[in-house]
C-alpha cells in the first residue's frame, strides 16, 4: 500500500514545470513553488487531523473511504481545463491523500521496538522505490503520452489502496482489530530522553528536510540544462538516483545487523550529505551523478536514523501522534522550502538551489550536536562501557 501510494504521488514531482507550462501553459518558476508549498501545507494539516481521528476509528477504515474519494478528485484533475479548478481540487485531493501516512505508525505500534530499525529501513527503500518507479513512469507518460494521463495513474493507484485496505479488514486472515503492546512506559529509560524531544527532533528534521526539499522541484531542469540527453525518461532517472542508492544502503544495514542507538551515526551521514549536495551544485554531468549517489546514501541514512530515534524516545500509545507533530515541522520545512524555491530559481539559476541545500545541512549537523550534545556522550559512554 505503500509503495502504491508512494509512486502515485512521485509521478508528477520530477515534472510540475514541464506540467504546468504543457498543461496551462504557466512558465513562472514561482508558480511552481507556490504549488508545492501549497501541496506541503495541505499535508501538514491533514496527517494531524487524521491520526486524531484514528484514535476513534481504525486506521483501515478510514483509507477505504479517503482514498475512494482522492481517485474521483483525480479523476476530476485530468478532466478540468481550469487552472483555478485543478488548483482548488488537487489540493483537497492531498488532503484525502494524506491519510496513507497513518499506516507508518501502524506498522510499527504492532511490532517490537527490537524491529523498528530494519521496519523503519525497508518502509524507506519502499518510499524510495516509489520514487524511482513514479519518476520514470511519469517520465515515459510526458515523453510518450500526455502529461495528464498522470492523474489517471493517480486515480488507479487511489482505487488499488482502498480495495486493499477493504481487502484486510474483511479477510479472515488478517486480525486488524488488535494493537499489540509491545514495551510497557516502564522499561523506558527516562534518562535517556531528552525534555521536549519532539519538539528538538521536529525543529532539526524541518531544517533537513528544507533542505532536502529544496533541490526536488527543478532538479530535471537543471539536469536537462547542463546535460546532452534531451530525454523526460532519463531525467526522471536521474532525478531516482536517490532510490536505487537506498537499496544498497538498506542491504547494508541488514548485513551489519547492529542494534545500535538512535543517536549513533546521525552527524557522519549529515557530513556525507552536505559533500553530495556540493558535488550536485558542479554542473557536469559524471560529477552530478557521483553527488547523487553519495547524497541518495546520506538522506536514506540520515531520515532513517532520525525516525529510530524518534520511536526509540516516543511510546506505542504515542506513536501516531508524536510522529504526526514531528511530520508537521517537516513539512512546515518542505513548505518553506517550496515558497523559497521559485524564487531562488527565478532570480539566481537553476544551480542556487544547492547551496542553500548545503548552508542547510550543516545548520542541521550543528543544531543536533548543539542541542543532543549531553545525551550523545552519555550514549557514547554507555555503549563503550
Amino acid at each position: 500500500m505503500t509503495l502504491v501510494a508512494v509512486v502515485s504521488d512521485y509521478l508528477l514531482h520530477p515534472f510540475y514545470p514541464q506540467f504546468f507550462k504543457a498543461r496551462f501553459g504557466v512558465t513562472d518558476p514561482k508558480w511552481v513553488g507556490y504549488y508545492f508549498a501549497a501541496i506541503c501545507f495541505m499535508v501538514m494539516i491533514s496527517f494531524p487531523f487524521w491520526a486524531y481521528i484514528s484514535k476513534k476509528v481504525a486506521e483501515l477504515n478510514i483509507l477505504v473511504y479517503t482514498q475512494c474519494i482522492a481517485g474521483v478528485l483525480a479523476l476530476f484533475c485530468y478532466w478540468t481545463n481550469s487552472y483555478i479548478n485543478f488548483w482548488i481540487v488537487s489540493l483537497v485531493m492531498i488532503l484525502f491523500k494524506g491519510s496513507y501516512l497513518l499506516v507508518y505508525p501502524y506498522i510499527l505500534r504492532i511490532i517490537t521496538k527490537k524491529e523498528h530499525p530494519g521496519t523503519i529501513g525497508l518502509l524507506s527503500v519502499i518510499v524510495h522505490l516509489g520514487g524511482i518507479l513514479g519518476a520514470v513512469i511519469g517520465g515515459i507518460t510526458v515523453d510518450l503520452i500526455d502529461v495528464s494521463y498522470i492523474f489517471l495513474i493517480m486515480a488507479l493507484g487511489d482505487f488499488i489502496q482502498m480495495g486493499m485496505s477493504a481487502y484486510l479488514l474483511r479477510s479472515n486472515t488478517y486480525d486488524t482489530s488488535i494493537h499489540q503492546e509491545t514495551e510497557s512506559i516502564a522499561h523506558t529509560d527516562n534518562r535517556m530522553v531528552p525534555k521536549g524531544f519532539i519538539l528538538k527532533i521536529g525543529l532539526i528534521t524541518m531544517i533537513l528536510y528544507f533542505s532536502d526539499f529544496l533541490i526536488r522541484p527543478f532538479f530535471s531542469s537543471y539536469w536537462e540544462s547542463i546535460s546532452n540527453y534531451d530525454s523526460k525518461l532519463i531525467s526522471g532517472t536521474i532525478y531516482a538516483i536517490p532510490g536505487f542508492v537506498a537499496l544498497i544502503a538498506l542491504w547494508i544495514n541488514f548485513k551489519r545487523k547492529e542494534a545500535n542507538s538512535g543517536f549513533q551515526g546521525i552527524i557522519s551521514v549529515l557530513l556525507f550529505g552536505a559533500i553530495g549536495l556540493l558535488l550536485q551544485g558542479v554542473p557536469i554531468e559524471a560529477v552530478v551523478i557521483a553527488g547523487r549517489v553519495i547524497y541518495g546514501y546520506a538522506i536514506f541514512q540520515g531520515v532513517v536514523k532520525f525516525d529510530v530515534l524518534l520511536f526509540e524516545l516516543s511510546t506505542p500509545e504515542s506513536y501516531a501522534v508524536d510522529y504526526s507533530k514531528v511530520h508537521f515541522f517537516q513539512n512546515l520545512g518542505v513548505l518553506i522550502s517550496s515558497f523559497s524555491v521559485g524564487l531562488l530559481v527565478d532570480s539566481h539559476g537553476l544551480q542556487i538551489p544547492f547551496m542553500f541545500a548545503l548552508a542547510g545541512f550543516i545548520i542541521t549537523l550543528l543544531l543536533y550536536y548543539f542541542i543532543f550534545k549531553v545525551v550523545i556522550k552519555n550514549t557514547s559512554r554507555t555503549l563503550v562501557n
